[in-house]
């Protein structure tokens, strides 16, 4: 079902999501990005440059926030902006659970051109790790 406009107020929460984060979505998504950086799948180089382990891409990690939103809608062109800043690495340990990344959603504002700006909270391991994380839909 597609979300319509007239479903939501400022203040409306997206239904909360978490999802799972695995070595194994790691290799996928830079086979299907290019990204090959070893920080993102292998331990000895992730921690020979600081890092506590290996990490998710940055991208990835956005883009299951932009997941959690085109969801929500029911429809992803929907989705029309779409911004954040990194704040902290999402840090996924070699085992069968990886990591869990959660992410929060609530209204902000509704726009003069119809828009609706959809604040994000978005988590891993109780860390903030998108800051200043903001959707922009077009609904119906």
């Amino acid at each position: 079902m597609t979300l319509r406009l007239a479903d939501v107020q400022v203040g409306t929460e997206l239904p909360e999501r978490t999802f799972p984060v695995t070595r194994a979505d790691l290799v996928r998504y830079a086979g299907a990005s290019g990204d090959f950086n070893p920080i993102h799948w292998n331990q000895r180089v992730a921690t020979s440059v600081g890092l506590p382990d290996v990490i998710a891409h940055g991208m990835f990690t956005m883009a299951l926030a932009g997941r959690a939103v085109s969801d929500w809608t029911g429809d992803p062109g929907a989705l029309v902006e779409y911004n954040v800043r990194f704040g902290r690495p999402v840090v996924v340990p070699d085992d069968d659970a990886g990591a869990e990344v959660t992410v929060r959603g609530k209204v902000g504002a509704l726009l003069e051109d119809g828009g609706v700006r959809v604040d994000l909270t978005v988590t891993a391991g109780g860390e903030k790790v998108l800051s200043l994380a903001r959707a922009i839909v077009r609904l119906a």
